[in-house]
């Protein structure tokens, strides 16, 4: 495991069980601040179920999850104040505008009136939304809902961002803009971002951690996870159950 002396999110043993079924067992790692972290593993193999556990939208059944020092089990609105959080086809509300809903949003986390249009402002820009600002979101192609989720990630500036699949649905050149966005945030926040891409690690990423039925099986530089051959799909077979 990397050694992280002032971790802001933290895995500590996170296993959560369904009766027999173990999505993840036991699985431990820290992240620091201004790293980016890749998040890998095979379909099924506990990458959402951990993110989940670490956002709060899941109850561990043994371990502990902690944002930026706070506990989610005991400081839950402390750590998910820190978290800006993109689920893997998230939910909106279709009959709404980017617009208005990331404005209810906005008001609902208590940003004040001058606070949420400089984040207004800020998002319409970087998530490229200018096009669809005032159209229907159930009107619009999963390129642009996966950018309005992007959006309300980073709506409250969080110091915390756990993105899974950021990229998913997006045409190369929002590919390429949204990989430029995180390479930039990441010079300031925390950053954990799970992918099936591995091209997207290299773009992006400082470290991988990669997850296999449940359980953390390599924790390292990108550089280990290409291996010896350098070649990262091929490592990547070696060490999940996908052989």
């Amino acid at each position: 495991m990397v050694e992280c002396s002032d971790p802001m999110i933290e895995a500590k043993g996170l296993s959560k069980f369904y009766g027999p079924f173990i999505a993840t067992q036991e699985v431990t790692f820290a992240v620091p601040t201004g790293q980016i972290a890749a998040f890998l593993g095979p379909n099924g193999a506990g990458k959402s179920t951990t993110m989940k556990l670490l956002t709060g939208f899941l109850t561990p059944s043994e371990g502990e999850a902690r944002i930026g020092g706070f506990n989610m089990a005991e400081d839950r609105l402390k750590a998910s104040g820190l978290i800006g959080y993109l689920p893997e086809n998230g939910p909106l509300y279709n009959e709404m505008t980017p617009k208005s809903l990331l404005k209810y949003l906005g008001q609902a986390r208590g940003l004040s009136r001058g606070q949420l249009k400089e984040r207004l402002d800020y998002v319409v820009k970087k998530c490229s939304l200018d096009d669809v600002w005032g159209k229907q979101i159930g009107k619009l192609s999963r390129g642009y809902r996966q950018r309005v989720g992007m959006a309300h990630a980073l709506l409250h500036d969080p110091q915390v961002l756990i993105l899974d699949e950021p990229t998913s649905g997006l045409d190369p050149n929002q590919t390429f803009q949204v990989r430029d966005l995180i390479r930039e945030l990441g010079k300031t926040k925390t950053i954990l971002l799970s992918t099936h891409s591995l091209s997207e690690v290299e773009a992006v990423c400082d470290r991988v951690i990669l997850i296999d039925r449940g359980r953390i099986v390599l924790d390292g530089t990108v550089d280990q996870m290409k291996g010896d051959g350098g070649d990262m799909e091929a490592q990547f077979r070696k060490l999940t159950s996908s052989k």
